[in-house]
């Protein structure tokens, strides 16, 4: 069951990445590459629909809306395009390492966000 479910987690970030190099390629059809511009930027944000601290509800949107904008983008994109770019995506995951660097800004611009939440918003009610 829990390699199953890795499996499926591993293919949806396989996906989400060969969307990702996809998005400017002029063989995309203009409806479809805006459905995966969406689809992208809403999985590399870190703002959700549904915010994911609320109890059962919370994932609700990274569990139905993500794989559902990634499944409309493979069903739009030419058959061709989606193949030649899964491949890229794949010898690209094997080769690559985390970036920390990526991760240490994110990391900072989120807390500097709630610092300033705090301050503009928390900080006045008490």
């Amino acid at each position: 069951m829990l390699r199953r479910w890795k499996e499926t987690v591993r293919k949806l970030k396989e996906d989400i990445y060969t969307l990702y190099l996809a998005a400017n390629d002029p063989r995309i059809p203009f409806g479809a590459r805006l459905v995966l511009v969406i689809t992208v930027a809403y999985a590399f944000s870190p703002i959700d629909i549904i915010p994911d601290f609320i109890p059962l509800i919370g994932y609700l949107d990274d569990l139905l809306l993500l794989p559902l904008g990634i499944w409309l983008c493979i069903k739009l994109m030419p058959d061709e395009v989606l193949a030649e770019y899964r491949a890229k995506a794949k010898a690209q995951m094997m080769e690559r390492k985390p970036n920390y660097i990526m991760a240490a800004v994110i990391v900072i611009l989120w807390l500097l966000l709630g610092y300033w939440f705090y301050q503009n918003w928390i900080a006045r009610i008490d």
